[in-house]
């Protein structure tokens, strides 16, 4: 589990055929005429990987163990993880990762913080606690508290780090200065896993942690992968299915906010910040799926397309085609109800009747 709650809605994750269906979540590897599934916990969600070729090469055990290590690397919850670690020190600290796991995910955590202008920002993690998300706990703040913690925040600010093969060298200029990369991580770890399946020589697959999704190849049907997505209710404990995507070798992250909020004094604080405000988002955008050409990306700008809001995504997708994005977006129509919108090669993925 990483270092906040996450700030998502998952995808409901349904392959959608005749022959091809999801059963509850177990911890047991199981086989059907159809597919074989592994699934199990992890990051305090579940993981499911369904495998279409025809030898499952991969056990879960070695997948569990591959999800432990990357915990132990990223993990805010575990006191011993290398990041909490770096988090944990006052000035400067240098640790040992030979796992690469820390080194990719501030790396790639770099180029959207950069390219999106600081509406993803893995230095949230002040902002977080202090709005009670991280604890589960109601804390409305006030602008005074804000700007307070705003001090502390900054992904460009407050740190100098340098990476020297499995070794990471952290100096801080701001003691209170801490990374979290919620907002990113449990996209890398699917990437992780199916690079791990590839690797073994799988090439028809579906990984999912949480939500979020990298497929490849094609289903036991020979066909492209198919993929729900939520309708944006609040509250809801069922999942009703607003519209279905299908592709393959390419994955999918969804964020919204209609799932992830408290309410405070008739008052809705929804668990997206801001980074520059210190503010919850207050604008009308209810959920953002992004296909991107592997998860890490797609998380993490689906975090960061909920904090720009929609119309200022749809113009960053279209003007940055080089980073291979599209988007499926819900907004509040100001009822009871929703409109969407999608970026121009989005519709392409739309399943058709």
């Amino acid at each position: 589990m990483f270092g906040t709650v996450k700030r998502k809605a998952q995808i409901w994750s349904v392959i959608i055929s005749s022959t091809l269906a999801l059963f509850s979540c177990t911890s047991q590897m199981e086989s059907t005429t159809e597919a074989k599934y592994i699934r199990g916990e992890t990051q305090g969600t579940t993981y499911e990987i369904i495998i279409a070729d025809a030898e499952v090469n991969v056990t879960k055990a070695e997948i569990d163990s591959l999800l432990a290590m990357f915990d132990a690397s990223l993990s805010t919850y575990i006191t011993t993880s290398k990041i909490s670690s770096l988090n944990a020190a006052p000035e400067v600290i240098q640790v040992v990762d030979s796992s690469g796991f820390l080194k990719s995910c501030y790396l790639q955590s770099e180029k959207v913080f950069l390219a999106t202008n600081g509406a993803f920002d893995p230095s949230v993690f002040p902002l977080v606690k202090g709005w009670g998300f991280m604890d589960k706990v109601e804390t409305p703040l006030s602008q005074s508290e804000v700007n307070e913690l705003l001090k502390d925040v900054g992904f460009n600010e407050h740190h100098t780090i340098n990476f020297k093969g499995d070794t990471i060298l952290l100096s801080k200029t701001n003691p209170s200065f801490k990374l979290d990369f919620n907002a990113i991580a449990q996209g890398y770890s699917v990437d992780v896993l199916a690079d791990f399946l590839t690797a073994r020589g799988h090439k028809n697959f579906y990984v999912e942690i949480g939500g979020e999704l990298v497929l490849r190849g094609r289903n036991i049907e020979g066909e492209n992968w198919r993929i729900g997505i939520d309708v944006p209710t609040e509250n809801s404990k069922t999942h009703e299915i607003e519209n279905i995507v299908q592709f393959t070798d390419q994955a999918i992250a969804t964020s919204g906010n209609y799932r992830k909020f408290y309410e405070k004094n008739g008052k809705k604080y929804a668990h997206f910040l801001n980074p520059k405000t210190g503010f919850p988002v207050q604008h009308s955008l209810l959920s953002v799926s992004v296909i991107a050409p592997n998860c890490a990306t797609a998380d993490a700008y689906a975090t960061a397309f909920m904090v720009m809001g929609a119309k200022e995504t749809l113009e960053f997708v279209e003007k940055h085609s080089e980073l291979k994005l599209e988007v499926y977006l819900l907004e509040s129509n100001g009822k009871s109800g929703f409109k969407r919108s999608m970026s121009k090669g989005f519709q392409s993925y739309l399943k058709k009747s």
